[in-house]
């Protein structure tokens, strides 16, 4: 049996698709970087996939102190069976003592098979991250009873602590191609019975009513103020003209007005925008957590006290119906102009 102190290290899983690092992984080499210094260990990235060597390298300029690279054929896709024996057989030779993943659909299916596999702890869906540099034990901390409130977790009888973080979360650290790292090739075989799914197809787009919140520049969401669901049509229009997404809060969601691929906030999608215009939308805390780390935020109430006006950094009281098609003409122009 190891002692705890036989762990030592941060990682920091970098999930790839089709050869790119998905932008959560650079993101967690953030919180992994602070966690790493007051723990005193080594922040290191984990890249599993058929070609890994560049991602390696960028992981270390984002950040990393060194990358493990597990490179061959059975890991061209993504697949529960293979990357959860090459990412177990990985922690149980080097031993880290936290192991940190997006909270994409891959990584929540991954995270807790090697968590059982490894009989440990794992908390999903975290929202922030510390540590207690006494014991080594990271706080993490999850929205609980439908984003109601937060709750702080730890994991203190076992090793290595693992957990999810939601996309969006933690801003990239800037690439710094000065920095210099090692990187650790490791040769993982498994047998092709062993794979008991394979990718046959990757489609790209399935509906019009997919939504990527977690790439967009410029968001635009809608709330209860709207009134009906019709009404999301002039929030679409307001950001067709941005060239950015439609959000929406919980309330919008709950009232079955638009779908939950839409939803900013503790239980639905956290952004980070360079622009985030929140129509209608109150700013109930829940909604605030996933939006309050735009760049710059844009509230429209018709409600002077609404909560929303405290974060934002351009407040606008009226009517939306009448302010909105203000904006649209007015940038519509600017467009014109340029």
């Amino acid at each position: 049996m190891h002692t705890f102190e036989s762990y030592k290290h941060i990682w920091i899983f970098i999930e790839c698709q089709a050869g790119t690092p998905k932008k959560v992984g650079l993101e967690l080499l953030s919180p992994g970087r602070e966690l790493a210094n007051k723990c005193g260990e080594k922040l290191i990235a984990v890249i599993i996939g058929e070609n890994t060597q560049q991602i390696a390298k960028d992981a270390i300029s984002y950040g990393a102190d060194e990358a493990i690279a597990v490179t061959g054929k059975a890991y061209h896709s993504y697949s529960t069976d293979a990357y959860s024996h090459a990412l177990t057989t990985l922690v149980e030779k080097y031993k880290p003592s936290v192991l940190l993943l997006g909270a994409t659909g891959n990584g929540r299916d991954l995270a807790p098979r090697i968590a059982c596999r490894l009989k440990t702890g794992l908390t999903a869906d975290c929202t922030a991250l510390a540590m207690d540099e006494e014991s080594g034990n990271v706080a993490w901390t999850r929205p609980a009873f439908g984003g109601n409130l937060m709750a702080t977790i730890s994991c203190p009888d076992c090793r290595p602590q693992i957990g999810t973080v939601r996309p969006g979360v933690f801003r990239c650290a800037e690439y710094d191609r000065s920095r210099t790292g090692t990187v650790i090739e490791e040769d993982i075989p498994i047998e092709p019975y062993f794979i008991r799914t394979k990718v046959l197809e990757i489609i790209q787009s399935m509906s019009k009513e997919e939504v990527n919140l977690e790439e967009a520049k410029v968001i635009v969401s809608g709330g209860r103020g709207l009134g009906d669901p019709k009404n999301f049509v002039i929030i679409q229009q307001l950001a067709d003209v941005f060239g950015g997404a439609v959000g929406s809060s919980r309330a919008a969601v709950d009232a079955g007005w638009i779908s939950h691929a839409h939803q900013v906030g503790q239980t639905g999608k956290t952004v980070q925008p360079q622009l985030y215009i929140a129509c209608g939308i109150s700013g109930a805390i829940q909604h605030v957590a996933g939006m309050s780390s735009a760049d710059t935020i844009i509230a429209i109430n018709k409600d002077p006290d609404a909560p929303i006006f405290k974060v934002a950094d351009y407040g606008v009281v009226g009517d939306l119906f009448e302010i909105i098609p203000v904006f649209v003409e007015e940038i519509r122009r600017l467009h014109e102009t340029l």
